[in-house]
């Protein structure tokens, strides 16, 4: 349930940052706020307590924004958060605006873990290669996993490339087995 509604939250600021052209603006604006709201106890009681007036909270809000520079896109949609009673969904809508975004802009994630730290031009080569057999840009996340026995392993979305030796030896072992 809340997973929709962080969705339906999220695709409303898409619209509203794709039609303005500013979706990067807005989406470390989002993340920005995020912060802010989740590690200061007194903002977050603030603004979730029914006993304080919405205007005393709008007014809370359009400070907080004029201070951290947010667009006025951004300030409307905190405010919508706020009056709806959603700001515990805050981490939740910001995953699911950055997935829309990335989504609506032909953009995937990809989670590469190999064997060893990869140099510079590795991670480019192996971004570029995602690239050509996805059809979308890759934004990549690298980390080390010692356990590799050499190799890579990429997830993309839901799909996952195994090039780790690992694996090879395991299709390897199939095949003589089969033979």
């Amino acid at each position: 349930m809340n997973e929709a509604l962080a969705r339906r939250y999220a695709a409303a600021l898409a619209d509203v940052a794709l039609e303005e052209r500013n979706a990067d603006v807005i989406e470390a604006g989002l993340d920005s706020f995020a912060d802010v709201f989740f590690e200061s106890d007194d903002l977050r009681n603030f603004l979730e307590s029914p006993g304080i007036s919405p205007e005393s909270k709008r007014r809370a809000i359009e400070e907080i924004v004029e201070r951290m520079g947010l667009s006025p896109a951004l300030r409307n949609f905190i405010c919508i958060i706020v009056d709806h009673r959603r700001t515990e969904m805050l981490r939740e809508i910001t995953a699911a605006f950055r997935a829309e975004l990335n989504a609506r802009l032909g953009i995937a994630d990809a989670e590469v873990t190999s064997a060893r730290a990869l140099t510079h031009a590795e991670k480019k080569e192996l971004t570029a290669a995602l690239e050509q057999r996805t059809g979308k840009k890759i934004e990549a996340s690298f980390r080390q996993d010692e356990t590799l026995l050499g190799g890579a392993v990429v997830r993309v979305g839901s799909t996952i490339y195994d090039g780790s030796v690992r694996e090879q030896l395991d299709r390897l072992r199939e095949r003589l087995v089969t033979e």
